[in-house]
Formats: C-alpha cells, structure tokens, sequence
C-alpha cells in the first residue's frame, strides 16, 4: 500500500516542508520547449505535461524527461486520460489498452501520476459500483508500473461532478494507487462548499490544481476553457479553499492549471512570472489568515508590505513639440516651476502636495510617436521604502538599473506590467523629500494662491495582454485592495476597468482595457490622465478657463438627464452646466464633482476632482460621457496647439 512519507507539520513538532510549486504546460502560451524553460525562469519547481503539448512536440518523451532535468524541474503529472470509467464491457477493454499505453509513454516522461477526468461521454452509466470496479483495474495496472492515478471531477461531469462523490467512489475503491486531484475551479464553480475536504484523509488528496476565475454566469465548460485566472485575479474565495485543504493535512503540490485565451497568446516569460507572483501572494494571505493554525506545509515569507500615504510625484514623459504645451497647461492649473534636474532634462513642478516632473525625451526616440506625452513613473510615498523594494523583489517584480549622478538619491524602482516605472520614495518628518535634493531651485514668480492640493489618483490604460497581472502586480506588491470591475461603454465598445486603492486611501490607481482588443476602442481606452485633488470645483474651473485651459464641453443632455437621476438644485445644476462639471452621488450621500482638460498629444489628460461626505468611488457612471466628448472635441479640432508652441 502506497504510503505519504513523514515529511512533519502539524502534531509532528516539527515544520512541514516548503510549498512545492508547479504549473500544467497548458497555462502558457508556445512550443513545449518554450513553457518549460518559462516555468522554469520563474521559479517554479516543477510542471504538469499537458497531452496535446507533447503530442506536437518533436522533443521524444525521453527527450523532455532529459530537457525538464536539466532545467531543474520535476514532472509530477501527465493529464488528461477521460471518458475511462463507468463504460460498458467492450469499451471499457479498449479503454485498458489505451491506458497500457500511456503508461509506457509515462515511463519513458519520468512522470509517476496520471490524471483521470471524470467521464463526460454518453456512454457512462450511473452506477457507481461499476465506476468503482474499473477504478480498481486501472489502478491495479497503473501499480505494475510505479504509477498513482488521480481521479478528479470534472464540473461537466456526466454523473460524476462534484468532489464529495468524488471521493466517495475513491473510498469505495480502497486502492492505494487510486487517489483524488481537487481542482479549485471545479469546486467553486459549482458553488460547492469545501469545507468537507477537512474530512478527507491527506494520503487519498494526490494533486492539488489551482485556477481562479471571475464570477459569470455562463456555460460551466465554456467558463472554464476561456476565462480561468491565476489565484487572486478572479472572484473566488482561494483563500478559504486552501484553508480547508491544508485542513486536511494534504502537504503536496500547489499545481496551476489555468486555461485562459489571453493566456495563450501571452509571453510566456511574462505568464509563468505571474502566476508565481500568484502562488506566493496566496501563501501570504494564508500565512495571515485570522484562526488558521499551522498548516503541514511552510508557507511563502514574504516582506510585510508598507501602507502607502500618497504620491511623491508623478513623471511625464514628453518629447519637443509636447513639453511647451505640457508646461502651459500645468502654469494654467496653478502649477509652478521649482526644479531642474542637476544631470537630466527634467523639470520639476509643485503646487502644495502636488508634484509633477516633466522629462522630456529624445526626439530621435524611435519607440514614440511625434506628439507624445504619456505618465512613464509613479513614485509612491512609502514609510520604508527599503521594504516596499524588497517585497517587489520577493514578489518576481524587475527591479531597473539606474544611472545616478554623484549625490544625486538612489530611488528603488521596479517596472509595472505596462512598463511604468514604480519608484518608492519617503518624505521625512519636516516635509524633506530626499530625491527633491537632486533638482537645483528654479526661480520663478510665486504662483496665485493654490488651486490644487494633491494627487487624488491615476488612471493607466494596460495592454490587452497584461489586465489581470497589472491588477495582482498593484495588489501583491503595494498591499492595495482592489474594487469589482466595472465595464463602462465608449461610443465604440465596452472598457474594462478596475480600481485599486492603497489601505490607507492614499494612493488610488484605476486601470482600464478595452474588453475586446483592436477597432477604433483605441482611440479612448488607451487613454492615461492625472487626477488632482481640490478644495471649490467651480473656483478651479473657472480659474482654469481664464488662464486659457481648454477644459472637455460636457453636452447639455448630460445635465437635463443628471437633474432627473438626482433631484438637483436648479441653482447647482445650473452652476455644474457652465464649469462644465460632471457629478456624481453614493448611497451614503458622498458626492463626487469632476472636469477634465482637453488631452495633451494622443492619450495624456488631466482631471481636477472635489469629494465630499466620504465619496470613495470615481465617478465611474460619468466615464462614458467623457469618453464621447473626447471624441467630439477631437473631431472638431477644436484644441489649438500652434498657439501655445
């Protein structure tokens, strides 16, 4: 009888081994060769060979053997074998000789576990006492040759869905070469309660696969084909899930089995990376769960992560023809210049706890456009930011190289999914930041009184690619929480969008992607803006528009449409049509009052927003009507550049 070895953990006085860590070669995009050496380069220790991978390979099985080996990688599974159990007589042999075979296969791959998929054909009959004696077989078989059989349910299963009856059936076989793969997807999917996975004797758990996914309401099969996510990108308890297996005792695999289209069209590199970063940002919240007692694994340690208090600044990158017009639209918003860098060509603007660094570019860059003005760094306010660059380090973020000038501060930086740079800084206790110390003073005439106090947040279009590892990149590594999504409509599609907020509130990021890539979405999705924060709404558009910033008209429609949905005042709807400020309200009676200026080049614009009463969201009911106003305004030509040039 095949027996779990003592590897310690709970009752055994003595910690349980390290999570083991592996992804199934279906959760990667390219040739086998190309997710293996991806698994690998993220630190994964071992993987599941997927069949159709192999079977397109020109790598022998033998041959893959030797290449994972060399890679430092372990096969722990070879999957799928359906449509076994449950058959009448006749299939059921052929169904034997079939597994004969891959058992050969699997000897030659260095794997010692098959996956078997509950039965989805039309020709399984219910009967578990038949499913029960044709388990017992293969088993019998698979022990003539070193191998364990995994039985999992599939969540489409013909008879056979659910794990407890899963289970059931793996009991009644009572075969030590016959054990279960729980699959986080099949449960949840179905809504059915983990909970009874305590119950389950560790031994009989042989394999652990791990997906998460967001809640729709959509064909199970489907569902899962396309819309599968790594732990932490999705809507499902993962965390209460592994609670209850780690219950149980299991101290195996944590394997990644994740089928998703974007996924598989991904960089590998980029994909594996992720789901590491998913897997360790798992065990951490494991590791913090309140009641969870010690588990038989040692989960994941990782640096706490540091509350973030706001922004230090925000850089722009602009090249020659975009730094004028850059630059009058920040004097027109209050902003003045009180820096230039001693070693780089960028300047640096403040007004009150705003900061915002204008760097321009080389004009021969040829990865730019001519006209370009983008947010190319965010640099957060961390209480420690050695801390905050260690845990992005832990958490597989690229740390960037940077070029510093004798006394000028070394900022530790990592670089986000959509290529910003994120740098960490701190502000000390008298209001000195150190990096302020590398910009030489700038003398400028004193500015009007402040129209704009802070950074209240940043909106970054991501690529199509890279949505849900931007979110978990800003979740895992700054210890932000994250908003539902929300899909908001442009004249020429639907943009997904999500919001992520720092625990203390701040530091806000939203990230938007267009829901289906390509077509004319790009036009609106791809935009980025920077939201300032201000004390009288109307007393900031008005001071704006007389010093000659082109704000965004907002058509009548929306304001006769906003009085009907809120009971407004004619004299504050009258007031919000002629600043041009859009409005919104919480249940709690929060409010929200928000304009924009015109954009800058193809994609940067800025936002001017007042909360009020304790509002928390951004105006997300708004998006669509300045989505179309944008593009009005831009048809309309109306935003003449040649006279700020």
């Amino acid at each position: 009888m095949f027996q779990t070895p003592d590897l310690g953990g709970p009752g055994t006085g003595r910690p349980g081994p390290p999570v083991r860590r592996s992804i199934a070669t279906i959760s990667l995009s390219g040739p086998l060769e190309e997710k293996l050496a991806a698994a690998a380069r993220a630190g994964f220790d071992a993987v599941e060979i997927f069949e159709g991978d192999l079977i397109t390979s020109p790598l022998s099985p033998a041959d893959v053997r030797l290449r994972t080996a060399d890679l430092g990688l372990a096969i722990l599974l070879y999957q799928p074998f359906r449509d076994f159990e449950a058959v009448p007589e006749t299939l059921f042999q052929r169904n034997l000789r079939r597994a004969e075979r891959k058992f050969e296969l699997m000897a030659s791959l260095g794997a010692d576990m098959l996956l078997v998929c509950s039965n989805i054909s039309a020709a399984a009959i219910d009967d578990d006492a038949l499913a029960a004696d044709q388990l017992w077989q293969l088993a019998e078989r698979a022990a003539g040759h070193g191998i364990r059989i995994a039985y999992e349910a599939l969540a489409w299963g013909r008879h056979i869905s659910g794990y407890e009856r899963a289970w059931k059936l793996v009991d009644r076989v009572a075969h030590p070469r016959l054990g279960l793969c729980l699959d986080s997807f099949h449960i949840l999917s179905l809504g059915h309660d983990p909970a009874a996975i305590r119950q389950i004797p560790a031994e009989k758990i042989f394999f652990l696969q791990l997906a998460d996914a967001p809640l729709l309401n959509m064909d199970t099969l489907a569902w899962s084909r396309h819309y599968r996510c790594f732990p932490g990108q999705g809507g499902f308890d993962m965390t209460g899930f592994m609670a209850d297996v780690l219950a149980s005792g299991y101290s195996g695999p944590w394997s990644l089995e994740v089928f998703n289209d974007v996924f598989r069209q991904a960089d590998a590199e980029r994909t594996a990376v992720d789901g590491m970063r998913s897997l360790l940002a798992l065990e951490e919240a494991l590791a913090l769960r309140p009641g969870l007692s010690p588990g038989p694994v040692t989960l994941a340690g990782l640096p706490a992560p540091v509350d973030l208090t706001g922004y230090a600044f925000i850089e722009l990158a602009v090249d020659g023809l975009m730094e004028p017009v850059t630059e009058y639209f920040l004097h027109g918003m209050g902003f003045a210049r009180t820096g230039r860098h001693r070693s780089k060509p960028v300047q640096l603007w403040q007004q009150a706890g705003a900061r915002i660094l204008v760097n321009r570019t080389r004009a021969d860059d040829p990865g730019q456009p001519h006209g370009h003005a983008a947010v190319s760094a965010i640099a957060v306010e961390s209480r420690n930011p050695v801390r905050s660059a260690q845990r992005a380090q832990a958490l597989r973020a690229p740390a960037i190289p940077r070029s510093v000038g004798p006394g000028e501060a070394d900022l530790p930086a990592v670089t986000a999914p959509d290529g910003t740079t994120l740098f960490f800084c701190q502000t000390d206790a008298s209001g000195h930041a150190g990096w302020a110390g590398d910009f030489e003073p700038v003398p400028e005439p004193p500015q009007r009184r402040p129209l704009l106090t802070a950074v209240d947040h940043v909106a970054l279009s991501q690529p199509f690619d890279y949505f849900d590892e931007a979110v978990l990149f800003y979740r895992s590594l700054l210890g932000m929480h994250s908003q539902p999504n929300e899909e908001v409509a442009s004249p020429y599609g639907l943009v997904r969008s999500r919001a992520v907020r720092s625990v203390s509130g701040g530091v806000r990021l939203v990230l938007n992607v267009p829901l289906l890539g390509g077509g004319r979405l790009a036009e609106t999705a791809t935009y980025q803006h920077v939201a300032f924060s201000c004390g009288d709404i109307f007393a900031a558009a008005q001071a704006m528009r007389s010093a000659g910033i082109p704000t965004l008209p907002i058509p009548d429609n929306y304001y006769s449409d906003l009085i009907a949905r809120f009971d407004l005042t004619d004299e504050l709807a009258d007031r919000l049509r002629q600043s041009g400020v859009l409005y919104d309200r919480d249940a709690r009676g929060g409010e929200f009052f928000h304009f924009y200026t015109a954009v800058l080049g193809r994609r940067l614009f800025f936002e001017i927003v007042q909360r009020t009463g304790g509002y928390d969201g951004f105006g997300a009911f708004n998006t669509p009507v300045r989505m179309a106003a944008q593009l009005h305004y831009a048809a309309a030509g109306r935003l003449q550049l040649a006279r700020v040039n």
